[in-house]
């Protein structure tokens, strides 16, 4: 048995933890809502999943790929709590003087079929971890490595955004109704959105990691 202490974890990891984790369930409740962003209309957890993405990659550029692909399989852990959360809420008889209104709109909101719980888990395990790996194969090593750090984020995001969207919407709705227009439609809002909003926050991100740990 081991009597070496425990390496401590670093404040930036710490904070980033508990950010991917509260990502991780929003992005269901905001998919609900249909944003229009100019000719695009785009599903609005996008955006939760862009700052997904950001996170694992700061995770990688500052701790390296094995902790970010570590923090992608833990965000399972409250994706699949917040699911069997629903799923009992939901099957929970609703007070007699809740007003009808609510209890659809919640009801709608929240309720889901088994092939759309199923592609989110899947779609997101894969997406993720392909994110993570595109932009540490691209980081290189020695003294090349680290450069370009808003094209490395911008081109794992594109990636791993349009595989996230394929894996979705095939294994949620192939055979309930024609995907194709909903599947270019997705794909095209979602490159778009990765390349306008990833390459720059990503500096945001490392520069807020490095902060943290600095002031450690």
């Amino acid at each position: 048995m081991s009597n070496q202490p425990a390496r401590p974890l670093s404040p930036s990891l710490f904070w980033f933890s508990i950010f991917y984790g509260g990502m991780v369930c929003i992005a269901g409740v905001l998919a609900n809502k249909q944003v229009a962003l100019g000719p695009l209309a785009v599903e609005a957890g996008i955006f939760a999943f862009l700052l997904l993405v950001m996170t694992s990659s700061a995770v990688a550029e500052l701790h390296g790929r094995s902790v970010a692909n570590k923090l992608v399989i833990v965000g399972f852990v409250p994706l699949i709590a917040s699911m069997l959360l629903a799923m009992l809420v939901l099957a929970l008889p609703p007070a007699h003087d809740m007003p009808a209104e609510r209890l659809g709109a919640f009801e709608t909101i929240m309720g889901s079929t088994p092939r759309i719980w199923i592609g989110g888990l899947i779609a997101y395990g894969i997406s993720q971890v392909l994110n993570v790996t595109i932009f540490s194969k691209l980081r290189g090593s020695g003294e090349a490595g680290g450069k370009l750090l808003w094209l490395r984020a911008g081109v794992a995001s594109v990636l791993s955004q349009i595989l996230d969207t394929l894996l979705f919407i095939s294994i949620s709705f192939y055979g309930v109704f024609p995907i194709q227009d909903l599947l270019l439609g997705q794909m095209l809002a979602k490159v778009v959105l990765s390349i306008v909003i990833v390459p720059p926050l990503i500096y945001v991100f490392v520069w807020l990691g490095r902060r943290l740990d600095r002031g450690a």
